[in-house]
């Protein structure tokens, strides 16, 4: 059938959205956000676009959706690493080669036509949010905030030109493991004059928890690759998506001497309860999506740790996951999956396996020259 590669105005953006809720409909492990919070995303008065554009294509099969993928430039990414790399995410396609790869290749297009020299992804839009395409790790669904595809995705963006440019690892992290008797004892001397202290958020005051965020976030992971400062507009916007659900166990902080030296945040599973609600609550579905809520987030995923650079290799990463392991059990959770880290990370990925993490799912970010 006739195969077209077509941009999507703004006026059509639900159908953009909607798409892979039409592709995975029946799948037995994929699960979608809640679509207005895409459409938040994706729309042009989100603050990740007042330095980033967007292009928005789809392909067709003889006027049937076959296909969606974004063309994003990032500028804060360029002029923080000083390179012209373009970006692909929101990608999903059916088994098609064909479609998958004129999608591709008119992003690329449209991409050196804004003067980029390469693309990187998959992202939505940045790595800031979810991104990377499954490489290992199929037999279950996704965490919350991570991402799920089936196999032939990674056949699809090969065919199409890319090879990997990093993988990104997920632990799985049991609670009834406890936290190792030689970890408590290196936190006990490097403690010895309590000067070290963690604090649960204040969810009453949640604006100064969220300036504390602020302060440690750009300087814990300003090394990192692919990494790019978040901008208070954007930390703004993610804090107002997080104020409805924070609880003091979610996040916390640790200090020296009473200065903001780093944090770890926390999230239940969110999927478990809108595996079923197709993307949309409504009548019919937002009893068993509360039930599910209320009683049946058993795990969840560690979302972010960061110590600020002054403070790091003195024990205080090991105080924050011994403080996530804690709250975990408290919260009755079975296992918390730690995602992501760089597969070059040897330092944090070695302990997070000496805590009793075993690495249980990959991921990967691909790349093209254009």
């Amino acid at each position: 059938m006739p195969l077209e590669i077509v941009e999507i105005p703004e006026k059509d953006l639900g159908i953009f959205v909607d798409y892979p809720f039409r592709l995975f409909k029946n799948h037995p492990f994929w699960v979608g956000e809640l679509k207005r919070d895409t459409v938040h995303l994706l729309g042009t008065g989100h603050p990740f676009w007042r330095h980033g554009e967007r292009k928005l294509f789809m392909a067709k099969r003889d006027g049937r959706p076959a296909g969606r993928v974004a063309a994003i430039v990032n500028q804060a990414h360029n002029n923080f690493h000083g390179d012209k790399t373009g970006f692909f995410g929101f990608f999903d396609c059916e088994d098609d080669k064909e479609a998958s790869g004129a999608m591709l290749a008119a992003a690329g297009a449209w991409l050196k036509a804004k003067g980029m020299d390469s693309v990187m992804g998959p992202v939505n839009p940045s790595f800031n949010e979810t991104c990377g395409m499954l490489l290992e790790g199929f037999d279950g669904p996704p965490m919350v905030m991570m991402p799920y595809n089936p196999p032939y995705y990674l056949e699809l963006a090969e065919a199409a030109g890319f090879t990997k440019a990093k993988d990104l690892y997920a632990y799985r992290c049991p609670t009834a493991v406890g936290f190792p008797d030689r970890f408590e004892k290196i936190l006990a001397r490097m403690n010895r004059d309590g000067n070290v202290t963690i604090h649960l958020a204040d969810v009453k005051n949640i604006n100064a928890a969220i300036g504390e965020v602020k302060d440690i976030y750009n300087s814990a992971w300003e090394k990192n690759w692919g990494f790019v400062p978040m901008s208070a507009e954007e930390m703004d916007d993610l804090a107002g998506a997080l104020k409805p659900m924070l609880k003091p166990d979610y996040l916390f902080f640790a200090r020296v001497d009473g200065k903001p030296a780093g944090f770890c945040l926390l999230l239940p599973d969110f999927n478990i309860a809108l595996k079923n609600v197709q993307g949309a609550l409504g009548p019919l579905n937002i009893l068993p999506f509360l039930y599910r809520f209320s009683f049946k987030l058993n795990r969840g995923r560690m979302l972010t740790l960061g110590v600020k650079k002054e403070y790091r290799n003195r024990g205080i990463e090991l105080l924050l996951i011994k403080q996530a392991v804690v709250a975990a059990k408290k919260m009755g959770w079975e296992y918390g999956e730690l995602s992501w880290t760089l597969e070059d990370n040897t330092r944090i990925n070695k302990t997070i396996e000496a805590i009793g993490s075993e690495l249980y799912r990959k991921y990967r970010i691909f790349e093209k020259k254009l």
